[in-house]
């Protein structure tokens, strides 16, 4: 899988499980329309797991289409990180540039009317640029950092590839699998696996994904909520050659705004038995599948210290209706395909089932 971290966090970080949402939600955008089904010899649902699991691709370039539809208020950004244009990504439709060449080579670019934001890593360098604000953030590689680092969950996927990573963890025994019709995809034949949740309580009722008939490479992938597409992400023009070495390449404009970026900090070490600061806060997991809730702390935005995110939070949460029970209170937010509850003890909530679902697991 080729997913590129992006380096910082939004500015409200307390937002950041609703893209873990799209983890088991689903994602996924229909590139092209097949008027013909292609041929493909016959496979499984099982065996087409087993090959999503081993996809080795050592170059790739193309061009993805987004969209989102999670049926939520516009969430508030106080502009204080280097990717909010990237954030965009949680509503709306857009278009990306993917760039990738083994082992440390990885470019995506979000094309905006005015510009592009991109993600750049080439070797031990990767970069963050903004043309409409002509900032750019570096970061200097660690030596014990993997070459293709981990998609972070609180983002919204970027490519078919993030997006099947996080569907793949959610598809287990509470999950029907099947095999729809052949299909094409950015021209290559594809098989259209798709992942049903054998709980009716779950509120989204599909996820599709279109394997390349060849590579096994994840070409598009969707999530259905009754009849609304909630996420979509998928190539509409894909090439395996190896890209012009000079994609990876970047070095800042004239007047540009550079932030050199510290290394991110390791995990804290600790001896058996005892509890790590990150461990002690670490989410609660109720339930299992597609009916999974998380329970976790509300985190502060980054310049909580000046107030700004801690207001902006404010007025977001008073457009949500109030709620209560035994578990206590809180505002309720109701998307497509998920619900949430920020109580006003801090907790948040979510799970893409209805809210007495949540309301149970915040009394555990």
């Amino acid at each position: 899988m080729f997913g590129m971290r992006i380096l910082s966090r939004p500015s409200l970080r307390w937002a950041a499980p609703l893209a873990i949402v799209l983890v088991v939600a689903g994602t996924g955008l229909v590139a092209s329309t097949a008027t013909a089904q292609p041929h493909l010899p016959p496979t499984t649902p099982e065996q087409l797991l087993v090959d999503l699991q081993n996809v080795s691709v050592d170059n790739l370039s193309g061009t993805v289409d987004q969209e989102a539809n999670l049926g939520i208020p516009e969430i508030p950004d106080t502009g204080g990180s280097d990717t909010s244009e990237f954030n965009s990504l949680l509503s709306g439709k857009h278009r990306l540039g993917v760039w990738f060449s083994d082992p440390d080579k990885a470019r995506i670019a979000l094309y905006r009317d005015l510009g592009e934001s991109d993600v750049i890593r080439n070797g031990t360098d990767v970069w963050i640029w903004s043309s409409s604000g002509n900032k750019a953030t570096h970061r200097t590689v660690s030596p014990d950092e993997q070459a293709t680092p981990e998609p972070d969950p609180s983002e919204a996927p970027k490519t078919p590839e993030e997006a099947a990573q996080r569907i793949l963890e959610a598809i287990g025994p509470t999950t029907e699998l099947s095999i729809d019709s052949t299909v094409t995809v950015a021209g290559r034949p594809a098989y259209d696996l798709v992942a049903r949740p054998k709980d009716e309580r779950s509120l989204v009722t599909e996820a599709r994904l279109a394997v390349d008939g060849e590579t096994h490479l994840p070409l598009r992938a969707e999530v259905f909520a009754e009849d609304t597409t909630v996420f979509r992400v998928a190539y509409t023009e894909i090439d395996f050659a190896q890209p012009d070495p000079k994609v990876f390449e970047f070095t800042p404009p004239p007047g540009a705004e550079v932030t050199e970026a510290p290394a991110e900090s390791t995990a804290p070490k600790s001896t058996p038995g005892e509890r790590t600061p990150d461990q002690a806060d670490a989410p609660k997991v109720v339930g299992e599948g597609w009916t999974t809730v998380v329970v976790s702390k509300v985190p502060a935005g980054p310049d909580s210290g000046s107030g700004q995110a801690d207001e902006q939070l404010r007025v977001f949460l008073q457009q949500l209706p109030q709620v209560s029970g035994s578990w206590g209170s809180g505002r309720l937010l109701s998307g497509t395909a998920f619900t949430a509850v920020i109580t006003d003890d801090g907790r948040l909530a979510i799970g893409s089932v209805p809210p007495e679902l949540l309301y149970a697991a915040l009394e555990k």
